[in-house]
């Protein structure tokens, strides 16, 4: 007795045999945007799943809402803050409207536990209360920020902030210094156009500016969610730290480097400071999660160090 195919493969068999609506090229056009979109749908899954198990801390769930308010409330530039934005964020850490010293001291708890959120709506309270970001209220040591990267006006900042932070998992690193006394300082490195300079685009490049709206590196509408972590709040490290990163500055001005899609960029320049500085092993720079993290973090210090 002939056994009856499973409805799955009767299924399976139909779909092999059936006659495609199309023909010739334009059957084909058809398949290949189908197998394209296909890879787009993959591509955002697996950042998607990377981005929400990854680097997220001890309680993910509520981070993953601090970060979609965070989002939410960001305004686009040129535009202030929503006066609810802060309460809702952080208002049962640290109440509505918090004094310098209590956010200096969740901000110390939140770099003593590692990766830590610099977000908008924390930055413009900051603002708000001391008129730039120093050491009243971010803790003094030396930090590694990474962000996403995406455009800051309309009409696609509302769409591509969210898609930013979770359909690509990597990110754009930068150096944070915060001294003792006086305004923090960012070190940024990318290319020259990225800085407005016509002459050589392509060229890699790094800038240092007081960390406020002006900086290359600086929450934003576009890039609301800073992941931040202190390498070290030594003073002496800390008060040589701006006297290293102008070497740094001059010597990959020196170099005359093409910028990189994955390396040389401005990953690999953050990576070789921090591995010349020893805060940072060669081994651990070039772990695959980074590499995916920070693309070009763990290239060769030849090229950019």
């Amino acid at each position: 007795m002939q056994t009856r195919p499973s409805r799955g493969r009767r299924l399976v068999e139909r779909i092999r045999h059936a006659r495609h609506p199309l023909s010739g090229w334009r059957r084909w056009l058809v398949i290949t945007g189908q197998a394209i979109a296909g890879i787009v749908v993959l591509f955002a899954a697996v950042n998607l799943g990377l981005s929400l198990s990854t680097f997220r801390g001890e309680h993910p769930v509520a981070r993953t809402v601090q970060e979609l308010q965070v989002l939410w409330f960001s305004p686009l530039e040129g535009r202030r803050m929503p006066p609810e934005a802060f309460a809702t964020v952080y208002g049962r850490e640290l109440g509505p409207a918090p004094d310098t010293g209590a956010v200096h001291a969740f901000l110390e708890q939140e770099a003593a536990d590692g990766v830590f959120l610099l977000d908008h709506v924390m930055v413009e309270r900051i603002l708000e209360l001391n008129g730039r970001v120093d050491a009243r209220s971010v803790p003094s040591g030396i930090y590694v920020g990474a962000h996403a990267l995406g455009p800051d006006g309309l009409p696609f900042v509302p769409a591509t902030k969210f898609a930013a932070q979770y359909l690509l998992f990597p990110r754009h690193a930068y150096i944070l210094v915060v001294p003792a006394a006086g305004p923090a300082v960012a070190f940024s490195a990318s290319q020259n156009a990225k800085f407005d300079v016509a002459d050589n685009p392509d060229r890699l490049a790094a800038r240092i500016a007081p960390y406020d709206r002006e900086a290359y590196d600086f929450p934003s509408s576009g890039q609301a969610l800073h992941e931040m972590t202190r390498v070290t709040r030594d003073p002496a490290r800390v008060a040589g730290a701006l006297e290293m990163l102008k070497q740094a500055q001059a010597s990959l001005e020196a170099r005359d480097l093409r910028y990189g899609l994955l390396a040389p960029n401005s990953n690999t320049v953050i990576g070789c400071l921090l591995q010349d500085a020893d805060a940072i092993s060669q081994e651990r720079r070039s772990s695959i999660l980074l590499a995916l993290r920070a693309p070009g973090f763990g290239a060769d210090c030849g090229e950019a160090g």
